[in-house]
């Protein structure tokens, strides 16, 4: 198997020239350059045609956000974004990046291990990334309708979502074309933490609905999303005549904390029939067993299809197993979601 070529660009020599030694020792990944600015890096693309390319955000001459705008249009590769932890990076994947990282703490004993065990991950999903789909969902968010009233008794309802890989532009193009009066919403996207919640607080700003980082003893609503934190599982659980969730430290499931499939159990175990499942764009098959259990329990599932997903890896496997009753466009999930709830 060929190697994934990989171009490194940060202005920090330091920075660039530790990124490259670390991925390097993955017998897949061949860094074929560094670049110390998007004007280097534009013309380093040009002659060493990589597969994927790290990018730092804070640069000189030109941030990269901006680069990412300006390149996107006439150079399509995955970019895969490094940055101190800041909201910039929700930018730098409005604008076409693929995933994010953030820059390790020194103070996290084998911080940077850590961070580069990540990054290779990174860098082998963003090969199969469907660029396609990715640079669709930017096009197309802007122009999403939201929908009127849906008229639906929300009561005793609930909307779970999974996602990963591309999942919070997916969430987003749901989010802006739902109508308010629906059932609450539960969502577990793979995250770092700090991040998730910049994630909710973004998405309170950006859509009609109340968006937050969830709490233990936070109550299901309409109108309302709850985005689990970036460290913690969240299960629905059931108060009185109210469903509420909980968030909780815990191991690794299909190696994510938050996992999809706790939630999706959760929710099966719970609401049974009163609930829906959507599994969305990511790698691996995290949310795929849960929604099996989800739609053996008589809940309504929906799968997001292979070619609006910037990565069809959970959604393709919840769909092989038979979980999934309808897979649609990221566009038609919203209506598809009101039609369920009728």
């Amino acid at each position: 198997m060929k190697p994934i070529r990989v171009l490194v660009v940060d202005d920090s020599l330091v920075f660039r020239e530790a990124i490259s030694r670390g991925i390097s020792r993955d017998d897949n990944i061949e860094v074929v350059g560094k670049a110390i600015d998007p004007y280097d890096a534009r013309d380093k693309l040009l002659e060493l045609n990589p597969d994927v390319m790290i990018c730092d955000v804070q640069m000189p001459k030109l941030n990269g956000v901006e680069f990412i705008k300006r390149l996107l249009p006439q150079y399509k590769i995955p970019i895969i974004v490094v940055s101190s932890i800041s909201d910039v990076v929700f930018d730098a994947m409005d604008a076409g990046a693929v995933d994010f990282l953030s820059k390790p703490d020194a103070r996290t004993p084998n911080g940077f291990g850590i961070f580069i065990n990540e990054l290779i991950i990174k860098i082998r999903g963003a090969v199969n990334v469907n660029l396609s789909a990715n640079l669709g969902q930017i096009e197309k968010s802007s122009s999403n309708k939201v929908m009127e009233k849906s008229n639906i008794n929300p009561r005793n309802k609930v909307i779970a979502i999974g996602a990963s890989t591309g999942g919070t532009e997916a969430i987003y193009n749901i989010l802006k074309s739902l109508p308010k009066d629906i059932p609450g919403i539960i969502i577990v996207q793979h995250i770092p933490p700090v991040f998730s919640k910049m994630f909710a607080d973004r998405l309170n700003l950006q859509t009609q609905f109340t968006v937050k980082e969830a709490q233990t003893g936070d109550t299901i609503e309409p109108g309302k999303v709850l985005i689990a934190p970036g460290d913690k599982h969240m299960k629905l659980k059931k108060a009185a005549d109210k469903y509420i969730v909980e968030t909780i430290q815990g191991n690794k499931v299909n190696g994510h904390c938050p996992s999809v499939d706790v939630l999706f159990e959760s929710v099966a175990k719970v609401a049974s029939k009163n609930a829906i499942g959507v599994i969305l764009t990511g790698m691996g098959h995290d949310g795929a067993v849960g929604l099996m259990s989800m739609r053996r329990a008589g809940a309504r599932t929906v799968g997001q299809d292979q070619k609006s997903s910037v990565v069809y890896g959970m959604p393709k496997v919840a769909f092989e197993i038979g979980a999934v009753e309808k897979q649609v466009s990221i566009l038609n999930i919203p209506s598809i979601i009101c039609d369920m709830l009728k």
